[in-house]
């Protein structure tokens, strides 16, 4: 592997010979570019390459469209896919527009004959064409660019050489080879790729589409059809794999998931904020995001649950007690239905009408959808009535049947309408209505946990819980069946209980879904045992489960020191192994109080890179104070976007998801003991020490857990 090669320094002229800038052609360079400048010349083709991304952007903003639409709301509709596409071909002048090349022996696709000349792709974030529509950059997802992420010297994939460049803004500063089919060449470490992994991150999350290993690369491409679920442990890039194997399913099935959509359902709002500018960086605009909270939002959220009832209620076994309750409000008919039509007079008998109810029962459709359709079936069995006599009736007739009086009167008696809110309303605050249904599934000191110390008297009135909201969602769904995308993302997924992966796998029952997370992480009381009971509550047990073990993020050091805690709070699991060469900063310090802390900002503030300092939820107020008095401003987490302070201050409970070039952890103690237990507070206190990029100090003065030491 040829050096990095900085702008000032000389460049080796055997490094990216015949550096040609055209796409898809032969190696002989245009003469006009000097043979012995590689660097040169490929900034020639970045600037080409940027100008062509700009005529492209230029000919969507340039298309009239006052004479191909029929009517105002085809207008409104083309013009918004119109300013969408304007969006998706920005240059982002700080981001690279490419960042790697790829030089294949022969032509991709081709056969291999002795002599054929190979193609030359740079590889980018998106496609940038000429104005013949020729190639200048490759979007990454393409199956061309694939070699550039997992070629080697012992499978080079027929890439006779791949570059790697080096930026500085969106200057391109350096750039770096691999000879991969040169047996003479031994294999090395990539610097480039390695300072890219190490560079500071200032600001919300970026794309990692530059550094994507092998292992995640096989996870981004694998296909629509199956569900994928990815344990990684801290830094390992389990987040970012999940949203550019999103970006993949949108490039590679781009009709499919703009009828059925897509979605990333994140732990909290604040998440969701640090990694909302990934994809649009890969010109993807149309994924939606949403925490589990967001999707089952039936009902306003005001109250709380303790932790032994929020386990209760997020329980699976929750689901068969709701569906009892639900389908006890059918009732088999006592008397006969008996529809006026002019003269005539049309019996259906309580038998026939039972045996419909019965049919309907067994059919297990949605409680909604077979209350619909038992007026059809009473006009059905009217017509036969009608056809025996002699006449002739037809769809309108039975319509009309339907829609009798007395029909629908015994609809209403027999499959009454039931509104989902009002059911969970009566099992939380009815205790024979939830002992009648709950029988043999919960015990009675569960159902005592689970009802109301004070009944409700209406929806409006209620206090309900979050998990309160998930039940009502699961109602809502025996009722009336929930749309289902083509692929939903979940992340953080070890923290769901049974009932909000079930909330979650009914949005992707007719699609896929990515699973992310890592069981160590996990902090509530129901946080998830296994993945493959994870997958079995979301429906998709046939997942591929896949683990991340590299670690791009947390330096060894850092690593190393969190890691103490695996054996206490997730034995078995693999312990991340960090590829970093700099092992990152790491101190333990013995404070004084929140002086010390300060101090300890302050010092991390002179580096380059965001700062963040963790403290146990209650502590945080205080330590904002401090900080003030100090002179130091400081941010909530999810104000990284909006606010150029480099210091956010996170409650540990917030902290989960998110990044920090430094970090200053306040008090692990408390941090522990803010949980109901010591293993949930031992892993939160696991996400708080692996939080840190480039270095961390670790500020205490009650004793530190005995697991550390």
């Amino acid at each position: 592997m040829s050096a990095s090669t900085p702008v000032d320094e000389p460049v080796d002229e055997s490094v990216g010979e015949s550096a040609d800038e055209s796409v898809g052609e032969s190696a002989d360079g245009p003469a006009s570019i000097p043979s012995d400048d590689p660097l040169a010349r490929e900034r020639t083709h970045l600037a080409a390459s940027r100008s062509a991304l700009r005529a492209m952007r230029e000919d969507v903003e340039a298309l009239d469209i006052s004479d191909v639409t029929a009517n105002w709301v085809n207008a409104a509709a083309l013009a918004h896919q119109i300013e969408e596409r304007v969006k998706a071909l920005a240059d982002l002048s700080d981001t690279p527009l490419f960042f790697g090349r790829l030089d294949y022996l022969h032509s991709p696709g081709a056969e291999q004959a002795e002599g054929a000349d190979g193609e030359r792709f740079y590889i980018g974030r998106r496609h940038v064409h000429d104005a013949d529509g020729d190639p200048m950059v490759i979007d990454w997802r393409a199956p061309v660019s694939q070699p550039f992420y997992r070629a080697s010297k012992k499978d080079p994939l027929d890439i006779a050489l791949r570059r790697r460049f080096g930026y500085t803004g969106g200057d391109l500063t350096a750039y770096e080879d691999e000879h991969l089919s040169d047996p003479a060449e031994a294999a090395t470490t990539s610097k480039l790729l390695q300072q890219e992994i190490e560079r500071p991150r200032v600001g919300p999350m970026r794309d990692i589409v530059a550094t994507i290993q092998p292992e995640q690369d096989e996870i981004v491409r694998s296909g629509l059809s199956g569900s994928v679920c990815v344990q990684g442990g801290p830094g390992t890039g389990k987040t970012a794999v999940g949203l550019h194997r999103v970006a993949y399913l949108l490039y590679a099935h781009r009709e499919r998931l703009a009828r059925t959509g897509t979605l990333v359902v994140g732990p909290n709002r604040s998440f969701l904020h640090y990694i909302e500018q990934v994809l649009p960086a890969l010109g993807e605009l149309t994924v939606a995001q949403a925490t589990v909270d967001d999707l089952v939002a039936h009902v306003e959220v005001r109250g709380t649950d303790d932790a032994p009832a929020a386990v209760v209620k997020g329980d699976a076994r929750m689901a068969e007690v709701l569906r009892r309750a639900l389908y006890a409000h059918v009732t088999m008919p006592t008397e006969p239905v008996v529809v006026v039509r002019g003269s005539r007079r049309w019996r259906v008998p309580a038998y026939e009408l039972e045996e419909i109810v019965r049919q309907l029962l067994d059919r297990d459709i949605r409680y909604g959808a077979a209350r619909d359709a038992l007026p059809q079936r009473i006009a059905h069995a009217v017509l036969v009535q009608m056809e025996r006599a002699g006449e002739a009736p037809d769809d309108r007739v039975q319509d009309a049947v339907a829609r009798n009086a007395a029909v629908k009167a015994a609809v209403k008696a027999v499959w009454p309408a039931v509104d989902p809110a009002k059911l969970v309303l009566r099992l939380l605050g009815d205790p024979e209505f939830l002992a009648e249904h709950a029988e043999g599934l919960l015990d009675e000191q569960e159902r005592k946990t689970i009802l109301w110390a004070k009944p409700a008297r209406s929806v409006k009135s209620a206090k309900w819980s979050a998990a309160d909201a998930v039940l009502i969602d699961e109602a809502t769904d025996l009722i009336q069946r929930t749309h289902s995308l083509g692929h939903v993302v979940l992340d953080e997924a070890q923290d769901l209980s049974p009932m909000q992966y079930r909330a979650v796998g009914r949005r992707c029952t007719t699609g896929s879904a990515t699973v992310l997370g890592d069981l160590a992480q996990g902090t509530t009381p129901w946080a998830t045992r296994s993945w493959e009971e994870a997958l079995l509550h979301l429906g998709k047990q046939d997942a591929l489960i896949e683990e991340l073990t590299a670690g791009f993020r947390v330096p060894t050091d850092v690593i190393t020191y969190a890691s103490r805690l695996l054996p206490h709070i997730a034995p078995g699991l693999t312990p991340v192994a960090s590829i970093r060469e700099n092992p990152g900063f790491f101190q333990v310090r013995r404070s004084g109080g929140t002086d010390d802390v300060v101090s300890a900002c302050r010092e991390l503030l002179r580096n380059e890179g965001s700062v963040g300092l963790i403290a146990a939820d209650a502590r945080v107020p205080e330590l904002a104070r401090a900080l003030t008095a100090a002179g130091i401003t400081s941010i909530a987490p999810g104000e990284e976007t909006t606010h150029a302070t480099r210091l956010t201050l996170v409650p540990a409970s917030l902290a989960k998801g998110l990044e920090y070039d430094y970090v200053v952890l306040d008090e692990p103690r408390a941090v522990v003991d803010a949980e109901p237990d010591e293993r949930t507070g031992l892993r939160r206190l696991y996400v708080a020490l692996t939080r840190a990029v480039s270095g961390l100090i670790v500020t205490h003065t009650a004793p530190l857990p005995e697991q550390l030491t």
